[in-house]
């Protein structure tokens, strides 16, 4: 038997060494040049609501933090399935994000046939913060109070109406909670988003509804709206002539909107920490604190491991709570 003898010429070896490294190398290289090109935030809501806002100020920081262009893209509908599906299936380099919200938590429950999985395709980059909830109604309507609407209520049964920004949002949640646990009916209205919801109450076309207040103090302030009360544990620095649900008459009742942004699941490890380094740093920022405080957002900010475990007590939690009450979808 012969043996054959392979000879490479000094150029060729060393060709085949650079080419080995290069390759080993380049997903480094990649993750190291990121972001090269504009990054997405997807508010799955209509412009002009909590989510919106909130998505717009840090994009504005990030924009900053990495000189690059820093868009939000809103993506409505569905409860927000249409936005985060979008996200959920987008390509995993760090360069679409998802602006996501409690919503998240129980679209599991109420939507059938989701198409995307949220703990297969999607994974939490920061935990925002939180914003309690206001009960608010037109000024012309006749309850001045939580006892004087549940008391209309009962004596109306399905007579009157509430608005949410979509099935499953938390002004969804609110008022079904509220129904189960005082003993009244109301009808759902649903919209694409709170904004547009928030409109046909300020106008009177729909008497009720549970509102961030990020977006309803500044119409209460303004005379645009009734507050009746706020659904914290305790009251608002921002609001504490209002009671809240619980000294309204309503024990146990508590509801807070989170925010949270998100990344397709298998987005490099290295990019998840940056974008999580940089929307901590955003969040302890004194102006945009004080600009969010105003609008009674609290941020809470953590690692990503944090928001995940946060992630799932919310979702155990309303998993409990919509089976409790036999909460619905529309």
């Amino acid at each position: 038997m012969v043996k054959k003898m392979f000879h490479f010429s000094t150029r060729t070896v060393n060709y085949i060494i650079l080419l080995t490294f290069g390759l080993i190398l380049a997903p480094v290289a990649m993750a190291q040049a990121w972001p090269s090109k504009p990054i997405k935030i997807i508010a799955p809501v209509p412009p002009g609501g909590g989510v919106d806002i909130l998505s717009r100020a840090i994009a504005q920081k990030l924009q900053v933090t990495f000189d690059t262009p820093v868009l939000v893209e809103n993506k409505a509908g569905a409860s927000a399935l249409v936005g985060t599906d979008f996200v959920a299936k987008s390509p995993a380099d760090g360069n679409t994000l998802l602006m996501g919200y409690s919503v998240l938590a129980t679209n599991k429950f109420l939507v059938k046939n989701l198409p995307y999985d949220l703990d297969r395709d999607l994974i939490p980059v920061a935990y925002l913060g939180y914003i309690p909830l206001m009960l608010v109604t037109p000024p012309s309507f006749a309850p001045n109070s939580v006892s004087e609407l549940i008391a209309l209520l009962k004596a109306n049964p399905s007579k009157y109406f509430y608005a949410s920004g979509g099935a499953g949002a938390g002004a969804h949640l609110s008022a079904e909670m509220f129904k189960h646990m005082t003993g009244t009916s109301m009808t759902h209205v649903p919209y694409k988003g709170n904004a547009p919801a928030l409109a046909d109450v300020v106008s009177g076309q729909v008497p009720i509804m549970f509102d961030t207040m990020t977006t309803s103090l500044p119409l209460w302030r303004s005379g645009k709206l009734k507050a009746l009360a706020t659904t914290g544990p305790k009251r608002s620095a921002l609001a504490p002539e209002l009671p809240t649900m619980i000294e309204a008459g309503v024990p146990g009742f508590e509801m807070s909107a989170w925010y949270m942004v998100f990344a397709p699941r298998k987005t490099p490890t290295d990019v998840i920490e940056k974008l999580n380094v940089a929307i901590n740093k955003a969040i302890t920022e004194p102006a945009l604190v004080q600009q969010m405080a105003k609008m009674g957002v609290t941020f809470v900010g953590g690692n990503a491991s944090q928001a995940e475990e946060f992630l799932k007590s919310e979702v155990s939690r309303w998993e409990t709570v919509i089976k409790a009450a036999n909460i619905k979808a529309e």
